[in-house]
């Protein structure tokens, strides 16, 4: 199975995007971030007629999350059921093809002395607590999406140009570390334990993609029974370039399950 995420930084501006990355990548699941889309606005036929079945949670505001199957969807369920989901439209998740899949985009931040700081941190705790009510670390879950928070200092082309900012402060990477402490693993990082600078997203402005200045933010966290079975891991950059790309670029593993 072939799982991808892909925060698209609006659908409606990259739908064409989107179609020739499926054609060409084939993924089996494909979780999307940033769609900015409501629900009534969500184009299924464009993605049925390439023969993928689509659940889609969004409000046509900022934020937006899918998840896009060819190996079905069942028992789809969205939002954090609770008072830390305020941040707007950020979590769907479904059966597909007997692993229960979860794209989330996490909130940004903002800023380290901004109200959505201390936000986004309960928002992680909530993910992890979701997981504790919903799900079982021993069975095949994905949990997939633009995190907004670089795991490791090399996740990062430079630390001193991120020093006393989001993304790569101490709370929030232990946040993230209490959501992989339920039984998660980053597949890609596990595939790539030690090769530094792979990087997921990278900034519009000042020629940051050609000059190699980005952030590995975007993450496939899997529970070990999938870890154990994930042959393959890529960051496809060749979909940051061309016209109109989004700032991020696809991530996806290939797994299977016993």
């Amino acid at each position: 199975m072939r799982i991808a995420t892909w925060n698209v930084n609006s659908l409606t501006a990259r739908l064409g995007r989107v179609e020739e990355w499926i054609r060409y990548a084939r993924p089996d699941v494909l979780c999307l971030q940033e769609t900015k889309q409501a629900d009534a606005a969500f184009p299924h036929g464009a993605f049925a007629a390439l023969g993928y079945e689509t659940a889609h949670h969004g409000d046509g505001r900022w934020n937006g999350v899918a998840i896009i199957s060819r190996v079905g969807i069942d028992n789809v369920a969205t939002g954090l059921g609770s008072a830390d989901d305020d941040q707007g439209t950020r979590v769907i998740a479904a059966d597909c093809g007997g692993v229960r899949i979860l794209s989330v985009y996490v909130p940004n931040g903002r800023a380290l002395d901004d109200p959505h700081y201390p936000a986004k941190l309960a928002w992680l705790a909530r993910l992890r607590e979701l997981l504790d009510e919903t799900s079982d670390p021993s069975q095949p879950l994905a949990v997939c999406g633009d995190f907004n928070v670089a795991p490791e200092d090399r996740d990062v082309w430079d630390l001193s140009q991120f020093e006393g900012m989001t993304h790569v402060s101490q709370p929030e990477r232990a946040a993230l570390a209490d959501l992989e402490s339920w039984g998660l693993v980053d597949a890609f990082r596990r595939r790539y334990p030690d090769d530094d600078k792979l990087f997921s997203w990278w900034d519009y402005r000042g020629g940051s993609f050609h000059r190699h200045r980005g952030m590995r933010i975007d993450l496939i966290l899997v529970t070990e029974v999938l870890a154990g079975n994930t042959s393959y891991a890529l960051i496809d950059r060749q979909a940051r370039k061309g016209e109109k790309p989004s700032d991020h670029t696809p991530v996806f593993i290939d797994t299977s399950i016993d």
